[in-house]
């Protein structure tokens, strides 16, 4: 895990720290920190003591997911799609694929319901479906599990996990249809206010003071 990190640092410096001049090196840049990340998670995954450290570092993987995803659906909602176009024409149709495809789901999306894309599906994948990783539901349910494993160690729960347990349940009884009737948007917003309120200030929620803050 460290000699992920400090081998990222060194290519920042020595590879990279010129910054990007055309495409192709933006290209490979963005591909060198996909690569690095997911040495690092992986070696974090099965490397890590099961304590404190290690499921506040997975608090923070999937708070991060959750967020991005709430805001991908909300941002393609609102601002990706010109006026003059046509929902299901062929931007639509590319944009949907492009977002897939940065959450790494198009092969997801295809397996789990065999059809061609559609927006109300791609929303199921991305909001309710607990099976991809990415997903509004996923995230939330790690999530739980993680602040649990916290409130257990230190003896006591907090708002955070109150927090979290109520957008988890609501995802848990969510419809596709009653989300796109009352706006995606919406939906979106309110899932991610996790990510506002009581999860980033859980430390302080939920430490004990007989027991000593771990190094950041």
């Amino acid at each position: 895990m460290w000699d992920t990190i400090n081998g990222a640092w060194i290519d920042l410096q020595e590879v990279w720290g010129k910054g990007t001049k055309t495409r192709e090196e933006l290209t490979k840049f963005l591909r060198f920190v996909q690569e690095t990340s997911l040495r690092f998670d992986g070696s974090a995954y099965r490397t890590m003591l099961r304590n404190d450290a290690y499921w506040f570092s997975r608090l923070g993987l999937h708070l991060e997911r959750a967020d991005n995803t709430a805001r991908i659906l909300d941002v393609k909602y609102h601002v990706l799609l010109p006026e003059e176009e046509h929902v299901g024409g062929p931007l639509d149709y590319y944009q949907w694929t492009s977002i897939l495809r940065s959450v790494s789901a198009l092969t997801a999306y295809h397996w789990v319901y065999r059809e061609t894309l559609k927006p109300w599906l791609i929303a199921d994948l991305l909001i309710l479906n607990d099976s991809l990783p990415r997903s509004l539901a996923s995230c939330y349910g790690n999530l739980v599990r993680n602040l649990d494993q916290i409130g257990v160690a230190y003896g006591r729960q907090g708002a955070a996990q109150r927090h979290a347990r109520g957008v988890r349940n609501r995802l848990e009884h969510s419809h596709m249809d009653d989300i796109f009737q009352h706006g995606v948007h919406e939906f979106t917003r309110n899932s991610s206010l996790i990510t506002q309120g009581s999860v980033k200030s859980s430390p302080s929620n939920i430490w004990s003071k007989n027991r000593p803050r771990p190094l950041p």
